[in-house]
């Protein structure tokens, strides 16, 4: 388990992560969303020891990252992908690791297999792509067969394959009992990968509770239907105690209703249905919701004039913005 205790990080006047305490379990994927600049990567970073808290905690299975004695056999980590001696081979890169760990040569084959790069073990990361750094930086993450693993946007340069094998192998660890935290700023694949979510912005938590209920919580859901005899269908709702509002395609929605009851109320009037759909927000809706007040950099398009060309003044960037960012405000995640 990891458990962060009220973990700050202060660079300066800038405050980066603030108060933050959640708990990352076993056994299921854990996502870790935000807005840019929220504070994810300093706090990852805090995990693995790398920034010193300014206040609070933050432990591994009760301990700070600097007491584990063979940190790769407890936690593996892929934090930036690329951070690899270019001139070292793929194979001596991960050996090295392992002879620092105490891990057995034959480790390092079987997770070059693992990962798709056996036949380019003995060639240097520099000409690798985005994709196959990724895919290295991975590779050393599962090394030392760890327990508790850490991904930091890991489908990354990863082509369609492999974002489905990253995927499936993130759902397999956990399965395993591992407890395994990943960040990622592709809410797609978060939907379909992570089963808890623990949300920040700007340094805070926003959020620490299931995919199902942060959806239902963050967004709005209601029913669609469909008539040729629309109206009516109104009026039946309306006397029912419903408040169907009308979509632009002449639909109706209605909100706080289970599908089913609709569906009989319809029938019970001899109302035929051409649509009887239940409507629920994506992860993305319902991040946009919460995190709206929690964005710190806002990009706007140029208006258009009367004809439809461009004639308006140049974008203007969120509040604050100055031209460059200072190294807390440079957090990208």
């Amino acid at each position: 388990m990891i458990e962060l205790d009220r973990l700050t990080k202060r660079y300066g006047e800038k405050t980066a992560v603030d108060q933050l305490s959640f708990q990352v379990r076993a056994g299921v994927v854990t996502g870790f969303l935000g807005p840019n600049g929220a504070g994810k990567s300093t706090t990852m970073r805090m995990m693995l020891g790398l920034d010193r808290p300014t206040g609070g905690d933050v432990r591994i299975d009760g301990r700070h990252y600097a007491q584990l004695r063979s940190p790769l056999h407890e936690i593996g980590a892929v934090l930036e992908a690329r951070s690899v001696h270019p001139g070292r081979k793929a194979y001596q890169h991960l050996l090295c690791m392992a002879q620092s760990n105490g891990i057995p040569r034959r480790r390092v084959d079987e997770v070059l297999d693992q990962v798709g790069l056996g036949s380019v073990a003995h060639k240097r990361p520099k000409g690798f792509s985005l994709g196959m750094g990724q895919r290295l930086g991975i590779a050393g993450a599962l090394l030392g067969d760890p327990r508790i693993l850490m991904f930091d946007e890991p489908v990354n340069g990863l082509d369609p394959e492999g974002i489905q094998w990253i995927r499936n192998l993130m759902r397999q660890l956990a399965q395993e009992g591992r407890t395994v935290f990943v960040s990622s700023h592709l809410m797609s694949e978060m939907a379909l990968t992570a089963e808890h979510l623990v949300v920040i912005g700007q340094g805070r938590l926003l959020a620490d509770t299931s995919m199902a209920r942060f959806i239902e919580e963050n967004s709005r859901s209601f029913v669609r239907l469909r008539s040729p005899e629309v109206e009516r269908l109104r009026e039946v709702l309306d006397s029912a105690g419903y408040r169907p509002r009308a979509a632009k395609d002449g639909a109706l929605e209605v909100e706080d209703a289970p599908s089913d009851r609709l569906g009989e109320l319809a029938a019970s009037h001899g109302l035929v249905l051409h649509e009887l759909s239940p409507q629920q927000a994506s992860l993305e809706e319902a991040f946009m919701r919460l995190t709206a007040s929690s964005v710190d950099y806002h990009g706007h398009t140029r208006p258009t004039s009367p004809d439809g060309g461009p004639g308006a003044p140049a974008p203007q960037w969120g509040a604050g913005w100055s031209g460059g960012r200072t190294g807390a405000e440079s957090e990208g995640a």
